[in-house]
């Protein structure tokens, strides 16, 4: 239900994040013995557009237990950094970069807000500050995300984010359809369902979560007002996960519709810049 932001949506969020830490470090979800064995953790897309990370600094905001910004050290960067407000998030990361040999010079990981990230992360800045999926509905201030990431680009780098779309929030969940929800709304959901994704039958207590919807043009207008230039925004016709009822498996492993229905950008991606003159 959207209601007025309550009080208690940063230690309810943290609350029902730190529980899950272990239901997905133990899942098929996430699979980390396979990603110990080399299992690719990134979208495609993803590599595609950041690109070659060779010798470059990156820092991962919102890393949840770190499979992502370890994947990035695979492929080549010099230092990752990854920050998340979950301390056991945090710690399943650090044991997993130990597992993979990954002293704290090659991946660091840091248990601090994202709105505290300037002050909490080892470096002044990044050459790429990166967000994955998943990431910005958790938090009620986009320009104020926008500013923090952007100070963290050092000149001459990015920032790149790969976030689900929020029209796919607006239409109802058994078809996705038909236009149920407001797409302009700065009203809070509240939402109290048990379990996680990862694994949907887990019996879990903390289930209050308090997230918010960001239209696109609020997202790009704020990286642009944070001195950063709009490389690209593309809109991707594939989800990570069954969204909507009617979405088919494909052989990507993506979740599309049907071929003989109307597609909408159910994903979106965008990279920004910070000029190398400053």
């Amino acid at each position: 239900m959207y209601s007025a932001t309550p009080d208690d949506w940063h230690a309810a969020n943290r609350a029902r994040w730190d529980e899950r830490v272990s239901i997905h470090a133990a899942s098929d979800f996430y699979d980390l013995e396979a990603f110990r064995a080399g299992k690719e953790a990134l979208r495609a897309f993803e590599i595609a557009e950041v690109g070659d990370v060779t010798g470059r600094t990156l820092l991962h905001l919102q890393c949840h237990i770190g499979l992502d910004t370890l994947s990035w050290s695979r492929h080549g960067a010099a230092q990752v950094v990854g920050l998340d407000f979950s301390e056991p998030a945090v710690e399943t990361a650090r044991g997993l970069a130990r597992s993979m040999g990954l002293g704290p010079d090659r991946a660091a990981f840091v248990a601090a807000d994202v709105y505290d990230a300037a002050s909490a992360v080892p470096d002044s800045s990044y050459d790429i500050v990166y967000t994955g999926t998943g990431a910005l509905n958790w938090l009620p201030d986009v320009e104020r995300w926008a500013e923090i990431a952007g100070s963290l680009v050092a000149p001459g780098g990015f920032l790149y984010l790969a976030e689900f779309h929020p029209l796919a929030d607006v239409l109802d969940d058994a078809t996705g359809s038909v236009v149920t929800h407001d797409y302009f709304s700065r009203e809070a959901w509240v939402d109290e369902t048990p379990g996680t994704y990862a694994d949907f039958d887990a019996p879990t207590v903390h289930n209050r979560g308090v997230e918010w919807q960001h239209p696109v043009g609020d997202v790009v207008s704020a990286l642009a007002a944070a001195g950063l230039r709009i490389e690209f925004l593309h809109e991707h016709d594939a989800s990570l996960f069954p969204r909507f009822g009617t979405l088919e498996r494909q052989a990507d492993g993506r979740y599309r519709f049907p071929s003989d229905r109307p597609r909408i950008p159910l994903m979106y991606s965008v990279r920004a810049s910070r000029p190398a003159n400053g």
